[in-house]
């Protein structure tokens, strides 16, 4: 299933796509590279563009013993990743108008009602304290992976005897692979459906994800992916967990594939628009999910692979990692890890891309050479931020203005401009800082198309025989939207 959220033109998406394509040599040498000097008996990856899986992979070996050559078809345990599904299967029900999200969690599991909270003024763990690892648990890796196959009843003796708080609810981010346990353990009471099933007929069959499962034993066994950990200079095989009341948090086993039609899901959402819907759950409702609702850190000293400086800030959404660094680039996804495996995902929407990866070593780290193969394709692709659609209004209003510029004849009288406009700045001392400027560029031979920061905020170009000015302009909040803010300065 390919998912479209921007009319592109086809001409130019063709390129941008070959372009990229042409970066997979380098792609392949540094996961080639990475998985050398990390001893990874396997890895699979592929990128995801405008919707599609454009290219992907495998080196080394999805089972060792059988030299099982890994692939894009192998099917690897994602740990963690698991965890937006989860969300995403809370987000289907709400859809349907069974839960909210600020819900005390203790509604559909009675016991955490009487479990001791953390302080005696701690407010009752909800639904979205869970989704945003708000709810207070402690950080629980490793511990929280050997539960994986632990039973509903032992999740509930667990409450019972009393969850050990590092916080009061609603105050911090703490990692907790206990709190989408409890997540699963809602979707099945609400749904009345196991969870696993609930996820796979709610948003497994509507993406065409057919080869995703929970289960290990249920994987044809050409394509299971065996994980090792390496020890003494060689690689010992894991055991294989089965899935249990855990697997909310980390159970799911899938491809490269299967997991891209998820991944076209997420890009599907940006930009905005008025398209028909196609997803298990609404647009609107995956951006909400993708939004930084918990402040989870700054790294004011974040280098990029090649050595770029450039500080990040993070922050967790409902079950993803949501981070922007210096230059506004925007990321989203999630690490997975667990005995035997370490993968990531993530997308970019300014471009429009996202990428996948997975190993099967314990806990490969997957974040670090994601990052660097994304940093270089936009590099070496030479990609730009996807433009945003013009809204009727932005592209009327930026036609009014040049048609005013650059004598600015009746402007007062225009009817474009909302009321503080002019009290903020009079008409002779707008047109002089504009004279001064076309001084430089000379006289205006025409305008370039204009770039929108969103429906009421762009940007373009007056052109001149000797340069450019470059117009910046907002518009109100009123309907029909007027102009409230206009600048100029010299295009670079």
């Amino acid at each position: 299933m390919i998912f479209f959220s921007i009319a592109f033109d086809v001409q130019a998406q063709s390129e941008r796509v070959a372009k990229i394509r042409a970066v997979l040599p380098v792609v392949e040498k540094m996961y080639a590279e990475y998985a050398e000097k990390n001893h990874f008996p396997g890895l699979a990856f592929g990128l995801v563009v405008d919707g599609e899986l454009v290219m992907s992979g495998g080196q080394g070996f999805s089972e060792i013993a059988t030299s099982t050559k890994a692939t894009a078809k192998s099917m690897f345990r994602i740990a963690s990743m698991s965890k937006s599904l989860t969300a995403m299967g809370i987000l289907a029900l709400r859809k349907e108008g069974k839960l909210k999200l600020d819900d005390p969690a203790y509604l559909y599991i009675p016991e955490l009602k009487d479990m001791p909270a953390a302080t005696s003024d701690s407010p009752p763990i909800t639904i979205r304290h869970l989704l945003t690892h708000a709810a207070g648990f402690p950080e629980d890796n490793p511990w929280g992976d050997r539960q994986l196959n632990d039973k509903d009843e032992d999740l509930i003796a667990l409450i019972n005897q009393g969850i050990s708080f590092s916080n009061a609810p609603g105050i911090g981010y703490e990692y907790s692979n206990l709190g989408f346990a409890l997540l699963g353990r809602i979707i099945s009471v609400v749904s009345g459906k196991p969870y696993q099933q609930y996820i796979d007929e709610q948003i497994f069959k509507p993406l065409g994800m057919n080869n995703t499962i929970w289960e290990y034993t249920k994987s044809p066994k050409h394509l299971l992916a065996h994980g090792y950990r390496y020890e003494d200079d060689v690689w010992k095989e894991e055991e294989l967990l089965h899935d249990g009341a855990y697997g909310a948090m980390g159970g799911l086993i899938t491809s490269i594939e299967d997991f891209s039609k998820y991944v076209a899901f997420h890009l599907s959402a940006w930009p905005a628009s008025s398209g028909p819907e196609k997803g298990p759950v609404s647009r609107s409702d995956v951006r909400e999910m993708q939004m930084p609702w918990n402040f989870s850190g700054l790294n004011a000293n974040f280098k990029y692979p090649g050595g770029r400086a450039c500080a990040i800030t993070s922050g967790y959404g409902y079950g993803l990692r949501w981070s922007r660094d210096c230059e506004g680039r925007t990321g989203v996804g999630h690490t997975g890890g667990l005995p035997g495996f370490g993968s990531q995902w993530q997308i970019l929407p300014q471009y429009g891309i996202g990428i996948i990866a997975y190993a099967n070593r314990t806990y490969a780290g997957m974040s670090a050479i994601n990052t660097a193969v994304l940093d270089t394709i936009i590099s070496r692709a030479g990609l730009k931020p996807l433009p945003l659609p013009v809204s009727a209004i932005l592209k009327q209003r930026k036609e009014q203005i040049a048609k005013l510029l650059p004598d600015w004849k009746n402007a007062e009288q225009s009817g474009i401009f909302a009321e503080n406009f002019f009290p903020d700045r009079s008409v002779s001392h707008r047109k002089k800082q504009l004279d001064e400027l076309l001084a430089k560029t000379g006289t205006i031979t025409g305008t370039s198309e204009i770039i929108a920061e969103n429906q009421l905020r762009g940007t373009f170009l007056l052109n001149g025989k000797q340069g450019n000015i470059e117009v910046y302009f907002t518009l109100s909040p009123e309907n029909p939207a007027l102009i409230q803010y206009l600048d100029f300065s010299i295009s670079k």
